[in-house]
């Protein structure tokens, strides 16, 4: 089924007007001489690793090859498993150091420990002579030493092709002296990636002033783990290949330990690979469409949920106020990347639930007589009794007026980012059956972060425009200087990835509570609903946050 449809307005600002609204309930700005800027002159750190170390970086941290398939590790016993599972660094260190275990030991893979003149004598009587890369990973993929003696049982055997091993041995010839990019004894670099031209340079401009104010206020107060934060800051490009490009160029010269709340709408597929491939960790992107597949998006940590998350919620609330026989609809906007990703989240959703699929309309541009066709379309999901319609980009301001000519009245679900104002004048039938989906309230921001970010604006003289693009930038940079506490002074970009994945239910004050997981890179999974009141033409929560799991 088709009918006409309308183009959709740019993800990224429809997504900050959204935002906008919402924080218009608040006064949140105050002004004072002081200001903050970003640092933009690179400081000197170590060299960073060569492409095939970064390769072999994977290998030794996570178990990953570069050519996309499984490593696998085996055991004496001869249980096999993902080398994924079994990792090097699990047992070595992250920088090759040994550590032992349960009273196992595992060895200092130190390349200038391997490669002593002397060789080696274990605890266990095992002798050999120093290891030289053809004899390391002999040791790694047959268990046996230079001496040709066994290795101990528990150490596995891992299957690597010759590439594999050939950047696994590079990468160990740097553990002992890479450090990690961006840091020093006394900074971090910190990125972030931020339009500086067209519609959204100001929003930048905005989301760039707030967050160096923050690290400036932090700094002043000693930093974190006795570390200053240093803000240098990349321009988005027109495209997503040429965003990932600028974050490739910007993050290869080994200024950079992580990025901070930056833009990723409309790249999101492409700046999650290029963060994976130099292993740099983005938190807070901002985005209407994260990537939330750890499969295909292990760096990048979302703070707030996309429009798949908001549609699945929408989907769980009407599953609160009608059974599973009850007939629902999307209806979507064809071609347009927002409306086609919230009809297959509201599918997959239904099915999850056990709802029956919902009628797919699909809203077409450029019919000779669209009004026919919307009158069509309206009037065979009336004859088959829908009660639920999901709507998605299409008029829907046409859609009700066209249902309203028939008396007929559903219950309707839409995404705050996508109705338009123009839904506060739907026709009086409607009473009680609008309700829209948003990412987070003004009762998300408490009063200590109304305090915190008063104070801040104050001190360093932040402007009061685009505060809700301001407010999403403090957040993320809030969850990032959680991270860090958590990973400690011996900082690398693994242990930070770890401390995120380890952020239960944690508070930044400003937006809904924040929970990541090994499996989980979108903080906050579900929505708030919010109701219309047609008489009184505003908005009224309807219910608490819903969530997006089952």
């Amino acid at each position: 089924m088709k009918i006409p449809g309308v183009n959709a307005a740019n993800s990224q600002a429809r997504l900050f007007a959204l935002l906008a609204v919402l924080c218009a309930l608040c006064s949140l700005s105050a002004r004072s001489p002081r200001r903050a800027t970003a640092q933009t002159q690179p400081q000197p750190t170590p060299a960073p690793l060569t492409e095939q170390e970064r390769r072999g970086r994977a290998i030794y941290l996570r178990g990953e090859s570069a050519s996309g398939r499984e490593l696998r590790a085996t055991l004496a016993c001869g249980i096999d498993l993902p080398a994924s599972a079994m990792t090097c660094a699990n047992c070595h260190g992250e920088r090759g150091e040994g550590k032992t275990e349960g009273g196992v030991t595992a060895g200092n893979l130190q390349w200038s420990n391997l490669t002593k003149p002397d060789g080696h004598t274990h605890t266990d009587g095992r002798r050999h002579g120093a290891f030289d890369a053809a004899s390391f990973v002999r040791a790694t993929v047959e268990g046996i030493d230079p001496a040709g003696n066994k290795l101990q049982p528990v150490m596995p055997r891992y299957e690597l092709a010759a590439e594999d091993a050939a950047d696994l041995v590079a990468y160990i010839k740097r553990v002992e002296t890479a450090r990690e990019p961006g840091v020093t004894d006394a900074a971090i670099g910190v990125g972030m990636l931020v339009p500086a031209k067209g519609a959204l340079a100001e929003t930048g401009q905005a989301m760039r002033s707030t967050v160096a104010a923050y690290f400036e206020d932090l700094n002043s107060r000693g930093g974190i783990n006795d570390r200053k934060i240093e803000l240098r800051v990349a321009e988005a490009g027109d495209t997503p290949a040429a965003t990932s490009a600028n974050l490739e160029q910007f993050v290869a010269g080994g200024q950079v330990f992580a990025l901070v709340s930056s833009m990723t709408a409309g790249a999101d597929r492409e700046i999650a690979s290029a963060a994976a491939a130099r292993g740099v960790p983005l938190v807070g992107a901002i985005s209407l469409t994260p990537l939330a597949d750890v499969r295909a998006n292990r760096q990048v940590f979302y703070l707030t949920p996309g429009v798949a998350e908001q549609s699945r919620a929408l989907v769980n609330f009407a599953a609160r106020k009608f059974d599973k026989t009850a007939r629902s609809a999307v209806v979507y906007t064809q071609g347009d990347t927002i409306s086609t990703i919230s009809a297959e989240a509201v599918e997959a959703q239904s099915k999850l639930i056990g709802w029956s699929p919902p009628t797919r309309v699909a809203s077409k541009r450029g019919l000779p007589d669209p009004s026919a066709a919307l009158a069509a379309a309206v009037a065979e999901l009336k004859n088959a009794d829908t009660r639920v319609v999901y709507l998605f980009g299409a008029d829907a301001a046409a859609l009700l007026a066209e249902a309203a000519k028939l008396g007929w009245y559903p219950q309707v679900y839409l995404l705050g980012v996508t109705a338009g104002a123009g839904i506060l004048d739907a026709p009086a039938g409607f009473k009680d059956r609008i309700f829209l989906a948003f990412p987070t309230v003004p009762s998300d921001i408490t009063p200590a972060g109304l305090a915190d970010y008063r104070a801040l604006a104050q001190k360093y003289a932040l402007a009061s425009d685009h505060v809700a693009a301001r407010l999403s930038a403090l957040a993320a940079a809030r969850v990032f200087v959680e991270g860090l506490k958590r990973a400690g002074r011996d900082l690398t970009r693994e242990r930070l990835v770890a401390a995120l994945e380890g952020l239960f239910d944690f508070e930044t004050g400003l937006t809904p509570r924040v929970t990541f997981s090994p499996n989980r890179r979108v903080g906050a999974l579900g929505a708030y609903v919010v109701g219309v009141d047609l008489e009184k033409k505003q908005y009224a929560v309807a219910s608490g946050w819903i969530g997006s799991e089952r």
